[in-house]
């Protein structure tokens, strides 16, 4: 009985081209079409592993890790100053989902920086800011601001210790007036002290005390 042979059917052109052109692994440099360009490692032709990425329009630079076409893991990110075109570091720490998530160090405009724990993006967890006037303040953030418990001191040394909520002074707390030597204990809401209790606190030590002690109840 004779066989009939069919030839053998080819795939079209395009998924041979297709598969060369997947990226794996180490390769040079590769540009977008908007100009972005990334140099480093891929994985079924997204960014993977160790690499760099260089944003046209903004000039900024990312280098670190990636996982699957996002910055994932610890990496650092600057931005090219618009004066000098220096390039200043914004953000170095850990990152998840393309988002700062983990411990990092932040540094914003005008000195001030941020060094603690993140989450999608925002200050969340412990952390320690830096303000340009000098104040410090040390403690529990949530979604971006301070809240729960935190320390704040300020350029002459006074200093709050209490809870906080939106950033603001809210709930039980206390206020050391170092300068006068006098402390506040009582329940502030949204940064105005509504209740408590003013006493001398070391005011033969302070810099500036009041001219009169207050009298013991």
């Amino acid at each position: 009985m004779p066989v009939v042979k069919y030839p053998r059917a080819r795939e079209p052109l395009w998924c041979e081209w297709d598969r060369k052109a997947q990226k794996c692994g180490l390769r040079h440099t590769v540009y977008a079409v908007n100009g972005d360009r990334y140099t480093g490692e891929w994985l079924d032709n997204l960014k993977h592993g160790k690499g760099t990425q260089v944003w046209k329009r903004t000039g900024a630079i990312y280098s670190g890790d990636w996982k699957f076409g996002k910055r994932d893991g610890y990496g650092s990110y600057s931005i090219p100053d618009p004066v000098t075109k220096e390039y200043k570091r914004v953000y170095t720490g850990w990152w998840k989902n393309d988002k700062k998530c983990g411990y990092g160090m932040t540094f914003y405009p005008g000195g001030e920086h941020y060094e603690g724990e993140w989450s999608g993006g925002q200050r969340s967890g412990w952390g320690r800011m830096y303000y340009q006037d000098g104040s410090i303040y040390e403690g529990q953030w949530l979604e971006d601001q301070p809240g729960g418990l935190g320390m704040l001191r300020l350029p002459n040394e006074n200093r709050y210790e209490g809870n906080w909520k939106d950033g603001k002074k809210h709930g039980p707390g206390k206020f050391f007036y170092l300068d006068k030597g006098q402390l506040f204990e009582g329940i502030w809401a949204a940064d105005i002290p509504k209740c408590g209790i003013l006493i001398d606190f070391g005011r033969d030590e302070a810099p500036a005390p009041t001219q009169y002690p207050i009298p013991k109840v």
